[in-house]
């Protein structure tokens, strides 16, 4: 499965590990790290909730779609569930490619369309002790 839904910590090195291939010159990624604040409010932490049997056909169905879209050799993809503290990676996404150009236009890609359509939902819990559902 090039695709993940995980509970538990993502550890990069070992997701870029997968894309070691000799064909590949480029190698791109994304992380997107839980920050501590949004619009102007505190920020202590995330929470994600999914429907991890379609967010994971969905999201399958995504790096098919790069690897006939762009050149590329292969492409990863990981997104957290459950709760996140302030630094963790919560999104990571890797492709393998030829060259740099490619790698990084479908990582790019990939990105978008996950935040897009993945069925993934974000809530963020705050310092004054509120809590609010958020889009990517």
């Amino acid at each position: 499965m090039h695709f993940r839904i995980t509970d538990s910590a993502i550890d990069n090195r070992v997701w870029r590990e997968t894309l070691t291939d000799a064909r590949c010159g480029a190698y791109a990624a994304f992380e997107g790290w839980v920050r501590n604040h949004h619009a102007g409010r505190t920020v202590l932490g995330l929470h994600y909730d999914c429907y991890v049997e379609l967010a994971e056909h969905e999201g399958e169905r995504i790096l098919a779609e790069a690897l006939v879209r762009f050149d590329i050799i292969d492409a990863r993809c990981i997104h957290r569930t459950g709760n996140c503290s302030i630094g963790d990676i919560a999104v990571w996404v890797g492709v393998g490619a030829a060259h740099r150009e490619t790698a990084f236009a479908a990582c790019r890609w990939i990105i978008d369309e996950v935040k897009s359509r993945v069925p993934i939902w974000k809530r963020e819990i705050y310092a004054d002790g509120e809590t609010a559902w958020r889009d990517g």
